[in-house]
């Protein structure tokens, strides 16, 4: 078994296909409208959907946007020089919710920054980080 993708349902499609592949540099791979269902999925990713994990973004046409409830975390990206990226994603119009730094309890540097529905994604500078936890 593998990963294959994790799906964010998303309020505005056009708004977050914008700040996924122009903001975070990822690819729009597919796209597929259902009208009988009235959604549309579009799938995004740093790689090919054979290869790698990607995500689902999903379109209900009729929900302008959602409640992130108390459950979701984050999604967590592997960058080399996080500085850099939190710059280059707020010179994009970006919002950097944590700037880099050592993670509370670690050394590990992160960063955070939310997309346009308010979901998290954590940036992790790769040199530092420890596989131990």
């Amino acid at each position: 078994m593998r990963m294959l993708h994790t799906m964010l349902r998303v309020g505005d499609l056009e708004r977050s296909l914008a700040f996924y592949t122009n903001v975070l540099g990822m690819r729009l791979l597919r796209r597929k409208d259902y009208p009988s269902g009235r959604f549309t999925l579009a799938f995004v990713g740093y790689g090919d959907e054979a290869e790698s994990t990607v995500l689902e973004l999903t379109h209900n046409w009729d929900t302008a946007e959602y409640d992130l409830g108390s459950g979701y975390g984050h999604i967590a990206l592997g960058v080399d020089d996080i500085q850099a990226t939190c710059a280059g994603i707020a010179g994009q119009g970006g919002r950097v919710v944590r700037e880099p730094g050592p993670m509370k309890h670690g050394s590990t540097v992160i960063a955070f920054v939310e997309d346009p529905d308010g979901y998290k994604i954590e940036l992790i500078e790769l040199a530092s980080r420890s596989l131990s936890a």
